[in-house]
């Protein structure tokens, strides 16, 4: 099994992405650390336990982690247009008192080096989030890089276009310097960006599938999925109109099986200084700048077997 942390801003694709982790045999989820997103950091946290609760899993540890970048304010609205006001499409109704739920009061970023260097190559970081949780554990311990086994961010573009910005993703352009910290650290990365994402989507017919199976985990992300539906479905981003796209699933999915996709390394800076092309993955795709690759990034997926992998795992969660 490969032992993994997750970070997430939960958020409706990382209520499916999560799922997916707890449904694999291949995942050892050893804790999840909070962070600001998709709502503030207080809701990302309180939805981390709702999803626990429904999986039957609250025997894992979470860390609340930041609630703003390292240099900037967040997003006053967070993610509120794609993922609603409690960050899971309205589905959630009564307050969650998640602070007593806590495993310890050390923030996440403490958390996460702790258990990285506790373990050296065994950790894999599955940073489905802003990164300034794991750009504050390298802060605390610099040698981390050369200890976690691989951190598997969820945000990127090389081939396609931004999803906040002509240029970047929102993981990256709400926190750059947080991701600039990362990329620049050595640590091994691989990039799960909009080059895979893009072309990840769930038809009707798997929707529908996912609805009958009335367990826990699908009730609730079936509640919660026609929100993100509707925001995708109103920009024109879906090939079917019964579809929807859930970005935070393919990185959970590289994780469990790297075969689905197709990847090439290159040397990979994030940009900070500009405020047209803020938090841009700038890719050295023909190797001109003579800087060694840092970066495995996924340019390909095998989108038919990634999305029946999910549906069969969570249709038969619990069984």
């Amino acid at each position: 099994m490969k032992r993994v942390i997750i970070d997430a801003d939960p958020g409706i694709d990382d209520l499916a992405a999560i799922s997916l982790a707890l449904a694999s045999p291949e995942l050892s989820v050893e804790a999840i650390t909070t962070i600001y997103g998709n709502g503030p950091v207080e809701a990302c946290t309180a939805n981390v336990f709702r999803i626990l609760e429904a999986a039957g899993r609250l025997d894992i540890p979470v860390y609340r982690g930041a609630g703003k970048p390292l240099l900037r304010e967040p997003n006053p609205g967070f993610a509120s247009q794609v993922h609603g006001g409690d960050a899971l499409g309205g589905i959630t109704s009564a307050a969650l008192d998640w602070e007593e739920r806590l495993a310890g009061p050390q923030p996440a970023a403490v958390e996460i080096m702790q258990r990285i260097r506790a373990a050296p190559g065994e950790i894999t970081v599955l940073a489905l989030g802003r990164m300034t949780n794991v750009a504050l554990a390298l802060g605390l311990e610099p040698k981390l890089s050369d200890v976690v086994k691989d951190v598997v961010v969820m945000g990127g573009a090389v081939f396609v276009p931004g999803n906040v910005s002509p240029v970047a993703t929102a993981n990256l352009y709400e926190d750059p310097e947080a991701a600039a910290i990362l990329y620049a650290s050595g640590a091994p990365l691989t990039q799960v960006g909009l080059d895979v994402c893009d072309r990840v989507e769930f038809s009707g017919e798997q929707l529908a599938r996912l609805t009958k199976a009335e367990n826990p985990l699908t009730r609730m992300l079936m509640g919660a999925t026609p929100f993100l539906q509707s925001y995708y479905r109103g920009r024109g981003l879906l090939a079917r109109d019964d579809g929807v796209r859930y970005n935070d699933v393919p990185a959970v999915a590289y994780a469990i099986d790297p075969s689905l996709f197709t990847t090439q390394t290159f040397y990979v800076a994030v940009e900070t200084k500009s405020e047209i092309t803020r938090g841009q993955t700038v890719t050295d795709v023909r190797g001109s700048s003579g800087r060694a690759a840092n970066v495995r990034v996924c340019l390909d997926v095998d989108a038919a077997r990634l999305t029946e992998m999910f549906v069969d795992r969570l249709t038969g969660y619990g069984r």
